[in-house]
């Protein structure tokens, strides 16, 4: 293909050289000319292993150009990679200004084009930007044949062309199809899975893969810090905490929901916390883990509130489905607020038997709601066709049954993400989604 790549910091330059190694014809484009000059000539502006020899080797064989010119880059491309940067403001908020620009000159110079044109945004950006560019451009070329799409990228510094060759996959942000046929071409050589989902989703993966490096980052340091007060080397410590891909390092814990519980979370992040308070080991991350989790419980309340329901059916009292656990379960403070709010509230919850609980499983949940067992009821049916709002706070097949049988208009708030897709029969908010 003949592609055109805006912005030749860094992604850009290594995006330029890969795809000219795979057999595409590349120019770049950027308004600074010793940039422009620099890979013209096969010299890289940056430092990368192996990048100097794959832009020497792409210029010798005519397949890497670069020009100021953004009218020539687009006369001379089918499909445009965007790649300039978006720093911070003062406030936070990423400056947009140099796609804004660069979306500009690529629409001034498609006016004049005929040939359909695919353009590809790849800096981090909020969803719905691509949106807004699209349109931008759109209406400074009527007429033209576009399409649009956001291709996030994954690579890192000193190891940027490796992670070209190998990335865990490849995403299309699109909803043109002629735009992911263009895609699929231009990374033909990369064998890497393609996923193709909206824009926005593509464009707010980006910036969560961000932040949850940072957040492992910063986890791992908090652990060495509190294991070197303890004497223990934090670096075993997470070498064996990283073996395990069951549960560790995996999707598990890793979706939306309602906040954790149980007797094991939260009486041993308190214990971590109390030990670095203990050895004067800062740990402001994990100190925010309670805060956050109750932040979640709050969410909850106010979502089942702002339904300005009396009656309300819950279904699932103990901390997570198949156990009779309610032990700091997160249902517990959410029903008593609810109480405390003059809610009539019935939970349905099948785990948690009445006869069966006892020791300090009992003592807590009669510490909490002393009259706990005047709410619970045998019946999800009666308890959902009695109540105004049915309160899903974990998945559990005993309540996707029932629900199944409710009749349509029912409001449901879901806590626990029971249903994959938002179901339309239903009054339904998630606390996520």
């Amino acid at each position: 293909m003949k592609a055109s790549i805006f912005g030749l910091g860094y992604v850009g330059v290594v995006t330029a050289a890969c795809l000219a190694r795979d057999g595409h014809e590349v120019i770049g484009v950027d308004v600074n000319p010793e940039k422009v000059g620099a890979i013209a000539a096969g010299r890289s502006p940056i430092v990368e292993p192996e990048l100097d020899d794959l832009l020497r080797e792409g210029v010798a064989a005519g397949r890497i150009g670069a020009t100021t010119d953004a009218a020539r880059a687009i006369a001379d491309s089918e499909i445009s990679l965007i790649s300039v940067g978006t720093p911070s403001s003062k406030r936070g908020d990423p400056y947009l200004g140099h796609v804004d620009d660069v979306c500009a000159d690529i629409g001034d110079a498609l006016a004049a084009k005929r040939m359909p044109h695919v353009v590809v945004l790849r800096s981090t950006v909020p969803p719905g930007t691509l949106a807004r560019c699209a349109d931008m451009v759109t209406k400074r070329a009527p007429g033209a044949h576009l399409s649009f799409a956001f291709n996030p990228e994954f690579l890192r510094e000193g190891s940027a062309i490796a992670d070209f060759n190998h990335p865990s996959y490849s995403i299309i942000g699109t909803e043109s199809e002629h735009a992911e046929e263009a895609l699929r071409r231009l990374y033909a050589a990369v064998e890497a899975p393609v996923l193709v989902i909206s824009p926005e989703v593509s464009e707010m993966v980006k910036y969560v893969a961000n932040c949850w490096h940072a957040a492992k980052i910063g986890f791992a340091n908090e652990i060495g810090r509190v294991a070197k007060a303890l004497g223990v080397d934090g670096r075993t410590v997470m070498d064996v905490i990283t073996q395990d891909t069951k549960l560790n390092v995996s999707p598990v814990y890793m979706k939306p929901g309602f906040a954790y519980g149980g007797s094991c979370l939260p009486k041993d992040v308190r214990a971590v916390l109390h030990y670095a308070h203990e050895k004067g080991v800062p740990v402001p991350m994990l100190a925010a883990l309670p805060t956050s989790n109750q932040a979640q419980i709050d969410t909850a309340c106010d979502l089942v509130l702002a339904t300005k329901s009396s009656r309300l059916a819950v279904l699932g009292l103990a901390f997570k489905a198949g156990t009779d656990d309610l032990r700091e379960s997160p249902a517990v403070p959410l029903v008593k607020r609810l109480l405390g709010e003059g809610c009539e509230v019935r939970i349905y919850s099948p785990d948690v038997n009445r006869a069966r609980l006892m020791g300090t499983n009992l003592a807590y949940i009669r510490e909490h709601i002393p009259h706990f067992e005047r709410l619970l009821v045998d019946d999800a049916d009666e308890a959902i066709s009695w109540a105004e709002t049915v309160v899903v706070t974990h998945p559990q097949a005993h309540f996707s049954r029932a629900l199944d049988r409710a009749p349509d208009g029912t409001r449901v708030v879901d806590l626990a993400g029971v249903f994959a897709e938002r179901p339309q029969r239903f009054e339904y908010d998630g606390i996520a989604w």
